[in-house]
């Protein structure tokens, strides 16, 4: 049998990381809740680049720093999903642009709401001054280790 670990025991960021996947955890089964089960953590990071753009399949690449390939696969899978699609560019037909569908926005209406539950929830248990207080610190910390920029940018990679 495993001996029991205290998170208190854990360095700084395996704690943060431990509580970064509890939280998604709670807002992936809210969205399942909402109809989009088959959406994964991952697909966040590819649904950063399309909330506010169009961009081709090698600009995301280029973003993610991924090859083509894998970009192309991903865009697929969503395509496949109903959550995003390529569509000619307007200037340039030969230019395929990936866009969000109606379901890929409503899927980021349900994360965020998702996201300002929990933060809700959190408030109740906690109080605004105290979780207040832990944001501030989780930006410090972000700064801290040069994170801040990618957030900033909407360009946030996924772990190697």
């Amino acid at each position: 049998m495993p001996v029991p670990i205290d998170p208190l025991d854990l360095d700084t960021g395996t704690l943060a990381l431990f509580v970064g996947n509890a939280g998604a955890a709670a807002v992936q089964k809210q969205l399942a809740d909402a109809g989009f089960g088959d959406l994964r953590f991952s697909h966040g990071y590819l649904f950063q680049h399309l909330v506010d753009g169009e961009p081709t399949v090698s600009a995301l690449a280029a973003e993610l720093e991924m090859t083509q390939q894998g970009a192309s696969k991903a865009v697929a899978e969503l395509e496949k999903l109903g959550y995003c699609e390529r569509a000619p560019d307007p200037i340039d037909a030969r230019i395929r642009r990936v866009r969000l569908t109606a379901r890929g926005h409503a899927a980021i209406a349900a994360a965020r709401t998702a996201r300002a539950d929990l933060d809700r929830r959190l408030t109740e248990r906690f109080g605004t001054e105290a979780l207040a207080v832990v944001r501030s610190q989780l930006a410090e910390l972000l700064a801290e280790l040069g994170g801040t920029a990618a957030v900033a940018r909407r360009a946030v990679r996924p772990p190697r």
